[in-house]
């Protein structure tokens, strides 16, 4: 599908002068309905935040409508679905997010508000979409508690900067990976790491497989390296670092791996013996599930237009505090 030519066709028939995300809407029962499309559906994050937008959903008396949309194709044809059956908007984390103007044209055209959550719109000119309302985290932000956190841990330790190797699994496709890996790599710079003892493993996706394979890469490049500190875009990427320090022999005690979500990692956080997978930066699946869907659900019953730019943050899990923290924030596996 090429993206580009899908947003200008969809913007010629939509008019330039349509309020953002949906303007008036039908009526009472077209507000009661609400959508929520994740990219992968399978995934426990996005697993996470439609149990929280259920639980909105018994609070404040509204339907919703889940679909997973994993191409630009499903996408557009979830958005018509939902306009079919009536809803006033939806939430969406996007596939694609250069399929920010596709998914903004087709939402006005359907009169539907709408709120981009975790991942943000870039529109033609690669340039994030300020006039589509977002919620996510501030991913540099995230990156940089990371970096510092592994600063922290490695000083614990009593290990020296200029000895020690920083694997940066990165994924630059995603402008949110990009900002968190660049994030982490400037705590640690600011923390006394010199740049020349980072070194990056770019992955062909953000997942165990890839991330492993690039890291396997990287190690093959630096075998002097003794001890490892691990971040990446997120709980996966960092996994399969791990997987593949493990494979030359690393253990826990040689290894600080801290990644980012911190649902993908409860397993890894539960084995009996610790490996190199220190912890994670736990992100908000209530905040992004539960947050964005009454946002919405209050725009559209009562005209209560939300931010356009809201930002969350998260906590440090790690082994010895992981069971304690996702309970506290209503997680329960």
């Amino acid at each position: 599908m090429n993206l580009r030519l899908l947003a200008a066709v969809l913007a010629l028939v939509v008019p330039l002068g349509a309020c953002d995300g949906g303007g008036g809407g039908s009526p009472a029962a077209a507000t009661t309905k609400l959508g929520f499309l994740v990219k992968q559906p399978e995934e426990p994050w996005f697993q996470l935040e439609w149990a929280f937008a259920d639980k909105a959903q018994a609070e404040l008396g509204f339907t919703l409508v889940k679909i997973g949309v994993p191409d630009g194709e499903k996408t557009l044809s979830a958005i018509d679905n939902l306009a079919a059956q009536g809803a006033a908007g939806f939430v969406i984390c996007t596939p694609d997010v250069r399929l920010g103007p596709a998914i903004a044209a087709k939402a006005r055209s359907h009169k539907m508000k709408l709120i981009a959550v975790d991942d943000r719109f870039l529109g033609a000119d690669g340039q994030p979409m300020q006039d589509v309302h977002y919620l996510g985290i501030s991913a540099r932000a995230i990156g940089e508690d990371v970096g510092r956190a592994l600063a922290a841990e490695a000083q614990r330790r009593g290990w020296k900067n200029e000895e020690l190797g920083v694997c940066v699994v990165t994924y630059d496709e995603l402008d949110t990976a990009r900002e968190r890996t660049d994030g982490a790599r400037a705590a640690l710079r600011a923390a006394g790491v010199p740049d020349a003892r980072v070194f990056l493993a770019p992955e062909k996706a953000p997942e165990i497989p890839a991330a492993l394979d690039a890291t396997n890469a990287l190690l093959s490049q630096h075998a002097d390296v003794k001890q490892w500190l691990v971040c990446g875009m997120n709980d996966n990427s960092v996994l399969g670092a791990v997987r593949a320090l493990e494979g030359r022999g690393f253990d826990a005690d040689h290894v600080i791996a801290i990644g980012i979500n911190g649902t993908d990692c409860i397993e890894e956080l539960r084995k009996a013996k610790p490996t190199g997978f220190y912890g994670s930066m736990l992100l908000s699946a209530r905040e992004h599930g539960h947050r964005t869907i009454s946002m919405l659900h209050a725009w559209c019953k009562d005209g209560v237009e939300p931010p356009l730019d809201t930002r969350t943050t998260g906590i440090l899990i790690t082994r010895s505090n992981f069971e304690q923290v996702l309970a506290e924030q209503g997680v329960t596996r």
